[in-house]
C-alpha cells in the first residue's frame, strides 16, 4: 500500500497488469480520483513488479496472500472465476467492489450501473458489489437512456463490430500476427485471391480475423436459441440498466480486424414518434454522448463519449416510431476501465462522503 493523500479513500485495483487494469490505473490519474493510499494486485504470475502511479513505484502484490483489510473501493478487472472467488472475500473485508466481468451482472441484488443513465441503483449496495455492463451494453446506453427518456424505447436491434482487444492482449496478437503474415505474401494474392493465403491457425477469435469479419463472440448459450452469450448480455443487460424488463432486444455480435473500439449498428423503436432532428436535439445535450456525422471506431479510440451519428427515420418502422443510427465507443476505455472509476466516484460521493 502507499499512501498519495492526508485525505480519501483507500482504492486497491485487482488485476492491475493486464490490458483495462492499464487503462484503470490510467484514468484514476487523470480524473484526480480522491486516492488516499493506492493498492494493486495481481495473481502470483505478476506479484513483484512495480508499476508507477503519479511518480510513485508500487509493488503488485499477489491477491491470494494479500491483507484484504482497509481496503474501501476495489476495481476489478481479473475475469469472471477471479471474481466469483474475489469479490465476496473482498467484501466481507469492509470493500466495496466494482467488477468488470460478468460474473454478477444478473444478480438480483447486485446493481449493474451505467454511470449516466442509472448512478441511484448505487443507493443501495447489499452485497457490496457493484456490476459493470459488457462493453457492448455500456457504448449503447447513453444515447439509449437520452432517447428512452423522451420518447419510450419500445424495441431494440444491435449489429455489433467490435475490435479484437474485446478479447484480450490474445486477440491483438492474433490479429497482428495474421495481418503481417497476409502482407508478406503480397498485396495482390491478398486482393485477387484472399482464400488463398495461408494464414497462420486462429489463436483466440474463432475465425481469421484479419481482413475479415467473423460473426461469433463468446459461447452458444444452452438455452436453444442459437445466440451467443455475447448477444444475450445486450439484452439482459440493457433492460437492467434501463429497468425496462420487457424490452425486445436482438443483437448479433461481430468481431472485425480493428484493435480498439467498437462500433454499433442500432435500430431502436419508441412508444413515441420522433423524428431525426427531435433525436439530434437530445443526444446534443446528453451525458456521455458526442454528436458526429461519421462516428467510427478510429475517432472513438482513446475517448470518453459514446459517438453517435448516421441518425435517420427507420424505414422498417410504422410512422415516425423508429431510429437507425451508428455508435462508436472505445471499449477498453468507457466501455470497461472509465466507467468502472465513474461508479467508484459515486460509491466514494455517497458513502465516504466524510472522507471528501
Amino acid at each position: 500500500m502507499v499512501q498519495i493523500n492526508e485525505n480519501g479513500v483507500d482504492v486497491a485495483v485487482l488485476g492491475a497488469t493486464g490490458q483495462v487494469g492499464m487503462v484503470m490505473r490510467r484514468v484514476l490519474d487523470e480524473r484526480d480520483f480522491p486516492v488516499r493510499n493506492l493498492r494493486f494486485l495481481a495473481s502470483a504470475h505478476s506479484a513483484g513488479k512495480m508499476l508507477q502511479w503519479r511518480g510513485r513505484n508500487i509493488e503488485v502484490e499477489d491477491v491470494a496472500v494479500a491483507d484484504l483489510s482497509g481496503i474501501d473501493i476495489a476495481i476489478f478487472s481479473a475475469g469472471g472465476d477471479a471474481s466469483k472467488v474475489w469479490a465476496p472475500r473482498f467484501a466481507q473485508a469492509g470493500a466495496y467492489v466494482v467488477d468488470n466481468s460478468s460474473q454478477w451482472r444478473m444478480c438480483d441484488d447486485v446493481p449493474l450501473v451505467v454511470a449516466e443513465a442509472n448512478p441511484q441503483d448505487l443507493d443501495d449496495i447489499p452485497k457490496r458489489i457493484v456490476a459493470n455492463p459488457n462493453c457492448t451494453t455500456m457504448a449503447c446506453i447513453p444515447p439509449l437512456k437520452a432517447l428512452s427518456d423522451v420518447f419510450g424505447l419500445k424495441r431494440l436491434i444491435v449489429s455489433s463490430y467490435q475490435a479484437v482487444s474485446g478479447a484480450g492482449r490474445a486477440g491483438v496478437e492474433q490479429l497482428m500476427t495474421e495481418a503481417k503474415a497476409a502482407l508478406n505474401q503480397g498485396a495482390d494474392k491478398l486482393v485477387f485471391d484472399g482464400s488463398a493465403i495461408d494464414f497462420p491457425k486462429p489463436t483466440k477469435v474463432a475465425r481469421t480475423i484479419a481482413f475479415n469479419v467473423v460473426p461469433f463472440i463468446g459461447s452458444i448459450a444452452d438455452d436453444g436459441s442459437q445466440e451467443t452469450d455475447e448477444e444475450q448480455k445486450l439484452r439482459n443487460e440493457s433492460r437492467k440498466i434501463l429497468h425496462l424488463p420487457n424490452l425486445k432486444a436482438s443483437c448479433t455480435c461481430v468481431r472485425v480486424g480493428v484493435f480498439t473500439a467498437h462500433g454499433m449498428s442500432v435500430n431502436a423503436e419508441f412508444e413515441r414518434s420522433v423524428t431525426p432532428d427531435q433525436a439530434r436535439e437530445i443526444l446534443s445535450a446528453a451525458p456521455g454522448v458526442e454528436l458526429d456525422d461519421i462516428p467510427t471506431p478510429q475517432l472513438a479510440a482513446g475517448r470518453d463519449p459514446s459517438f453517435v451519428g448516421r441518425i435517420r427515420q427507420d424505414q422498417a418502422v410504422d410512422g415516425e416510431h423508429g431510429l437507425s443510427f451508428f455508435v462508436a465507443n472505445d471499449n477498453l476505455r468507457k466501455g470497461a476501465a472509465l466507467n468502472a472509476v465513474e461508479l467508484a466516484e459515486i460509491i466514494a460521493r455517497k458513502h465516504f462522503t466524510d472522507r471528501l
